[in-house]
């Protein structure tokens, strides 16, 4: 997706009712879902389709908006002679967006039982080798302003498998150097205990030591990642460092932020840790959600088969 044509359907957006919320909503998608820019740009078509329904029903603001509403929408949709494939990706599109405002506490009731769930296949996760992901950890200058917490930032991203966001609003507080492991909230203010490995540890004592003394302002002292104006970091600047050093270590657009977060359960899958202890670790309420990584590691799959197999 260019920024040309991004932005196009984002100024369109901004135009209708409750479209601040769904550039909210696809920005979401971008930095902390990873999806990739063409199933994004996809998305904001379809809810611009939606929200000019919307607009034409005299439906203003998420509180007037039914079940029957999208119903009526996907039968529309239908007398267009609509593909089938274009149904279902509408359909969870405005699904998903109803499910970012309800996470977002904008709206109470986001229709899931009332709404048909679309059959649509699983996408793997796209993750990258070990190789390439030592690769990126290494391109970061000793020499640059701000490389110990960049380093700090794509360490501490693999080592735990956070999210963006849970980095962003990580305390100094939350992290035990001494024991070697760090407490994170996520999704709904829920709290794991995560371990970090030696390389992330020696990280963070780099970071804190080196330079966030000369970052930190009264307002964020609490806060561990900070920008270089002395606030907190958000998740999407964390997303540009990410693909900055990316580009810089030549893997362009294969790697993204919520990617480390990939390789980091894929990897650990890959060297024999369990199942249970990879879903703790990252958060999963459903092991369902969690097994999708046992199916990306196509390499320890075939090693295996070569192993176990009676005719390899």
């Amino acid at each position: 997706m260019s920024v040309v044509q991004r932005e196009n359907v984002f100024v369109r957006l901004r135009q209708l009712a409750m479209g601040g919320i769904v550039v909210d909503f696809l920005n979401y998608l971008r930095v902390e879902a990873g999806l990739a820019g063409n199933t994004i740009l996809a998305y904001g078509r379809d809810m611009k389709s939606f929200l000019e329904y919307c607009e034409e029903k005299q439906i203003y603001s998420l509180g007037g908006l039914a079940a029957a509403d999208i119903r009526n929408y996907q039968v529309l949709l239908t007398k267009k002679n609509r593909s089938e494939t274009t149904l279902k990706r509408s359909l969870a599109a405005i699904r998903m967006f109803l499910r970012y405002c309800r996470m977002e506490k904008l709206i109470e009731n986001d229709f899931r039982e009332e709404l048909e769930s679309p059959k649509i296949w699983q996408r793997l996760p796209k993750i990258a080798g070990v190789e390439q992901i030592k690769r990126l950890l290494e391109t970061p200058d000793e020499k640059g302003p701000y490389y110990w917490r960049d380093k700090m930032a794509m360490e501490l991203l693999y080592a735990t498998g956070m999210r963006a966001s849970e980095l962003a609003v990580l305390k100094v507080g939350d992290v035990n150097l001494n024991v070697g492991y760090l407490r994170c909230f996520g999704k709904g203010s829920k709290e794991r205990v995560i371990p970090m490995g030696k390389s992330a540890i020696a990280a963070v004592e780099s970071y804190l030591s080196q330079l966030r003394p000369a970052l930190v302002k009264a307002q964020s002292e609490d806060f561990l990642l900070l920008s270089r104006t002395g606030r907190p970091m958000s998740r999407i600047e964390l997303w540009r460092i990410v693909k900055r050093y990316a580009q810089l270590a030549g893997l362009g657009d294969k790697l993204s932020v919520h990617t480390l977060r990939h390789c980091f359960a894929t990897h650990l899958l890959g060297g024999g840790a369990d199942l249970r202890s990879v879903q703790e670790m990252l958060g999963h309420v459903d092991i369902g959600t969690t097994q999708i990584y046992t199916h990306v590691d196509q390499q320890r799959l075939r090693k295996m088969h070569r192993q176990y197999h009676p005719r390899p």
